[in-house]
């Protein structure tokens, strides 16, 4: 899924509208079909989405001749195309009311609602706040169609007052309705992903003509639910860069390297880890795991001899000691304050700049980066090490910094370093020199659990050296590669997990079966 900014979005709209491309018609049209599957798929009972605020599994099953929805009508395009959406449901039986949010509400649109006996009502003050949300919980389905993509800023006023009560009386109404956004949830930032003010969570975003960044992009793709995207023919922007990125598990079955009968040990890549020590000996077992599971040709491992013994214990095919490496991974379970596995760090750090080949740099790594970075070495950091590692260039960033706005620290630590940044969160974010920001969500809630990080670790890096040769000929690939790494790391907590806790180990061991589903075509998106 490419996400388009809205200049760029706009600009490919501009010659289809002056050839009186029927743009509202259509995005209308494809709102009431969307509303009209939910409201067949009945009213949802109290629980928790992917998102951590919304409820999920239908209870009952409706028709939707007598069903009931509340469209919240802006002053832009995307309010006309919520009254236009009111007045196609009614004419097939829905009951329809609108609550006029904005002043210049869509001429066209009000008419035609008006025609096809819609409701209109007017949310201007608290009065008509209360009676707009009394509209909403009564009705199956809500249609957030207050701002759209020229809209900057947090929301004010009435759709302010409007968006902060509705949402809190959705939190507690025991049988919510079921929140279907137009375009984009409304007060999200659009192109950074911004939350700057209330915004009304969205099940579902029915966005027109392309994906907008604030869709995939964290804090505000939390709000966004399912994301469908209605083509409207915008071919121009094909020519466009995207904004943002995200991957699905037909781009990974691209983009894994799969060996050939002709395929030996080496050529299928060679990884190199120092990872773990006496404090932290774990780190070392779960990277090594990481990659074995993934499939490489060999790890080489480097580290104590007790630590050692662990790996080998878990993994006897682990070969200890030096050699030649394709890729690798320094970090995991290292205290840069360990003068011994910080100078095994170090030495490495040479030696693949030497050589030129991809890295993986994580935990204790991280506080020991040489300058110039090259764009095939790929830091993993979560919010807390991000904000260190801007601090320490001279940035004064917290974790609190980096969580309100991740994207724009992303994009400072790849200037800073010159390498490709994976940020860690319930979003993976990635971005390289001149990438776009990749936007990973694949994973459960549960993966948020100790040493998840060092099987990424491994996982990323046995990808890096089973592409080794591609992505330093081509150091953007880095960027995609890590993404893949998110997303198989992702759904591999995913299949581990089934709805249930999971330990770091629990993630490894899923990884080669949720590899083949996806290079095989079983494992579908959604």
């Amino acid at each position: 899924m490419r996400a388009y900014s809205a200049a760029q979005v706009r600009r490919a709209e501009e010659p289809l509208l002056a050839a009186g491309a029927p743009l509202m018609q259509e995005a209308a049209g494809a709102l009431a079909r969307a509303v009209r599957e939910e409201i067949r798929a009945g009213t949802p009972e109290r629980g928790t989405s992917a998102a951590g605020s919304r409820p999920t599994a239908p209870v009952t099953r409706g028709r939707v001749a007598g069903a009931r929805v509340c469209v919240l009508v802006g002053s832009g395009n995307n309010g006309g195309d919520g009254l236009f959406a009111a007045a196609f449901l009614a004419g097939r039986g829905v009951a329809c009311d609108v609550v006029l949010v904005g002043t210049h509400p869509h001429a066209g649109g009000l008419a035609a609602a008006r025609r096809a006996g819609v409701g209109i009502h007017l949310a201007g003050d608290d009065d008509g706040v209360s009676v707009a949300v009394r509209l909403a919980l009564r009705s199956h389905v809500v249609v957030d169609a207050i701002t759209g993509i020229g809209a900057r800023g947090p929301l004010r006023g009435p759709a302010a007052g409007l968006v902060t009560a509705l949402g809190d009386a959705v939190d507690a109404a025991p049988a919510p309705p079921v929140v279907v956004a137009v375009d984009v949830p409304s007060g999200i930032g659009v192109d950074d992903g911004a939350v700057p003010g209330p915004v009304l969570v969205a099940d579902r975003t029915v966005t027109m003509g392309a994906a907008k960044p604030g869709l995939l992009l964290p804090p505000a793709a939390g709000a966004a639910g399912r994301v469908e995207v209605v083509e409207l023919g915008l071919d121009a922007l094909a020519a466009e860069p995207p904004d943002a990125v995200r991957l699905t598990g037909a781009d990974v079955a691209d983009l894994w390297p799969v060996p050939t009968a002709d395929d030996h040990k080496y050529t299928r890549g060679v990884l190199g880890v120092v990872a773990g020590s006496g404090a932290y000996p774990g780190a070392a077992v779960l990277t090594t795991s990481g990659a074995v599971r993934c499939g490489v040709g060999m790890v080489r491992y480097l580290g104590s001899t007790p630590v050692t013994a662990a790996v080998q214990a878990r993994h006897p095919e682990v070969v200890a000691g030096r050699g030649r490496v394709q890729a690798w991974v320094l970090g995991p379970g290292i205290d840069p304050a360990d003068g011994a596995r910080a100078e095994d760090v170090e030495r490495t750090f040479e030696d693949a700049l030497r050589a030129g080949v991809p890295m993986v740099l994580d935990a204790g790594a991280l506080p020991l980066l040489p300058d110039g970075l090259p764009a095939h070495a790929v830091l993993t950091p979560h919010a807390g090490e991000l904000a260190r590692l801007l601090t320490d260039a001279g940035d004064d960033a917290s974790r609190a910094d980096v969580e309100g706005a991740p994207v724009a620290a992303l994009r400072r630590a790849v200037e800073i370093t010159g390498a490709t940044v994976l940020l860690k969160g319930a979003t993976t974010l990635v971005a390289g020199p001149g990438t776009p920001v990749y936007a990973q969500a694949d994973a459960t809630p549960w993966l948020a659990t100790a040493g998840a990080g060092d099987v990424l670790a491994g996982v990323l890096g046995a990808l890096l050296a089973g592409r080794s040769g591609d992505v330093v000929e081509r150091p953007a690939l880095a960027a995609e590669l890590a993404a893949a790494a998110a997303l198989v790391h992702g759904r591999a907590a995913r299949a581990a997990s089934a709805g249930g806790p999971i330990a770091a180990l629990d993630v490894a061991d899923a990884v080669p079966g949720t590899l083949r589903d996806l290079l095989t075509g079983e494992m579908m998106d959604g």
